[in-house]
């Protein structure tokens, strides 16, 4: 499974761990992502959306009955 925003592309970044004695490691940082319903053109479907996306509004959710 991607771990890819659907609505922004935000996708993981590489980079290293840097010990102190200056020890270089592969690393991953990951998006904070979230499986969430959303209204898009009148029909509600599931995408996985980053945080900052539903924080800022980007997304419609569906209204609550």
């Amino acid at each position: 499974m991607s771990k890819i925003c659907d609505i922004c592309g935000k996708r993981p970044t590489t980079g290293y761990n840097v010990s102190h004695a200056n020890n270089h490691t592969k690393r991953r940082w990951l998006p904070n992502l979230h499986r969430v319903k959303v209204v898009i053109n009148g029909q509600t479907r599931h995408l996985r959306v980053c945080t900052r996306c539903i924080r800022s509004g980007k997304i419609v959710k569906p209204v609550s009955q």
